[in-house]
């Protein structure tokens, strides 16, 4: 969505936070540059289904002088240490700049909503196209490209229900810690840390890092029914459910 007005400067990013993958950056020396910045949480599945324009665009842009930056903001308690934060964003090849928001002080600067939520700032540090959630993937690159004053063929929707216009089944609620019944939903995650095995009607799942498990991917939405066993070793903050397109 484009900024409904052209004068919301970018908040300053505060001091002495972690950053990963590059020394701490200031927003005022992003001047002369679009940046992107996008609160994620490498625990909420929302946050890993988004992840992969965030890289996409970074590739494609950053020579173009793209500034892409991750601010990460935990939701849950296996994602609240920076090292756990650092791991994820090299297990999941992030390779663009991530600051570590540990008492969600950008967070509170932003006023912002949930995860995922991205940012668009022009070159003098305007907000300039801003959304909330998953989607919208077109629209934030064609701002992109707007403001880099280039014209070329959209990355294209990664899944069938980012398409513009798709019909979607709105999804189950999410459930805190283990849960096993029916549901409906595209797909079926789960927030798992430590190191061990859940069962998910009948077939294992190995878990060895915290973070959040796909269990089940449908093609559509479905109502289903979930048996979900955790076993030594391993605990389930959350299970979770991601929209499906309508039948």
């Amino acid at each position: 969505m484009r900024a409904p007005v052209d004068h919301i400067p970018a908040p300053a990013f505060p001091a002495r936070l972690p950053w990963i993958n590059v020394a701490p950056l200031r927003m005022d020396q992003q001047r002369g540059r679009p940046v992107l910045i996008e609160f994620w949480d490498f625990c909420r599945p929302n946050s890993i289904r988004t992840l992969p324009y965030m890289r996409a665009w970074d590739e494609r842009y950053r020579d173009e002088g793209l500034r892409v930056i991750g601010v990460h903001d935990s939701g849950f308690a296996p994602s609240t240490e920076p090292q756990a934060v650092k791991d994820a964003v090299a297990r999941l090849k992030v390779e663009y700049p991530v600051v570590v928001d540990v008492d969600h002080e950008i967070w509170l600067e932003y006023e912002n909503l949930g995860w995922p939520a991205r940012y668009l700032f022009n070159q003098e540090g305007r907000l300039f196209e801003y959304h909330y959630g998953e989607g919208g993937y077109a629209e934030t690159e064609q701002a992109i490209q707007d403001l880099l004053g280039i014209e070329r063929p959209l990355l294209g929707t990664l899944r069938p229900e980012d398409q513009l216009g798709a019909s979607l089944v709105p999804q189950s609620e999410d459930v805190p810690g283990p849960y096993s019944g029916p549901y409906q939903a595209g797909g079926v995650w789960a927030v798992l840390d430590g190191m061990g095995t859940v069962t998910v009607n009948g077939r294992p799942v190995t878990v060895d890092h915290p973070g959040a498990y796909e269990l089940i991917s449908h093609p559509r939405s479905t109502a289903g029914e979930l048996t979900l066993e955790v076993g030594d070793g391993v605990t389930c903050h959350a299970v979770c459910f991601t929209p499906g397109l309508a039948s």
